[in-house]
């Protein structure tokens, strides 16, 4: 994208700052972020130091672009509530980073002549500076309008990650992949470390480490395969 914008920034959980400091450093203006939640607050002033907090139609007010990083089942209340006030103005730039919806929750908005974006960024993300490198190395979901579509594709880019579109009618599977992929390994991966600290193994993460990597990895390298239930016990 050839302009900056002034970004402003609804929730301060761990995406929403971490995207916000990576539009900082393509050379975004983070005028400012939305939280009701002290504990957020105050993490997100340690990572985005001099970002006021300011009330959400303040952040709507002074915002190009309005990053809406708030959890899942707040965001088509939220949405609707703030079109309710027509709190968005024509040709804003409204993102949220939902991975299971697409644009067309945005949908109350854009008949206030706003441009909707999703933008999901396919990582799980910790909350600390470790996670500007991880969306580097990172694809993140897009939808918009085919006349938006290069809008989400160009803001990706310039943080550092790979930008995927996701059709609003694929979005359902896209997440239902991610969630698999993410939830499962979690649970795997606690199970197992539970077992070799039942046996006395000492450092049962240092074990499982490189089974698991190597593992994933040999499984990326194969792609997609049928599954024989019986070859998982091999």
């Amino acid at each position: 994208m050839n302009g900056r914008l002034s970004v402003g920034i609804i929730g301060a959980g761990p995406v929403g700052v971490v995207l916000g400091q990576a539009l900082a450093s393509a050379g975004h203006q983070i005028v400012g972020f939305a939280s009701t939640d002290q504990e957020r607050i105050e993490r997100a002033e340690s990572m985005l130091p001099g970002v006021p907090v300011l009330t959400i139609p303040v952040v709507i007010e002074k915002a190009d672009l309005v990053l809406l990083a708030i959890p899942a089942d707040q965001l088509s209340p939220t949405i609707l509530g703030l079109s309710q006030a027509k709190a968005w103005h024509a040709g804003q730039l409204v993102a949220h980073t939902a991975g299971q919806f697409g644009f067309t929750i945005l949908s109350s908005a854009m008949q206030q002549g706003v441009i909707p974006l999703a933008i999901h960024p396919a990582i799980t993300f910790t909350g600390t500076s470790i996670d500007l490198t991880r969306i580097r190395e990172s694809y993140f979901a897009v939808s918009a309008p085919n006349v938006a579509l290069p809008i989400a594709q160009a803001l990706v880019i310039e943080m550092g990650a790979e930008p995927v579109v996701i059709s609003e009618e694929d979005r359902a599977n896209y997440f239902e992949a991610i969630s698999v992929a993410t939830n499962f390994s979690k649970i795997i991966v606690n199970q197992a470390i539970g077992l070799l600290e039942s046996v006395g193994i000492e450092n049962p993460r240092g074990v499982l480490g490189p089974v698991i990597r190597s593992a994933v990895e040999e499984a990326i390298a194969d792609g997609h395969v049928p599954l024989d239930p019986e070859s998982l016990l091999d």
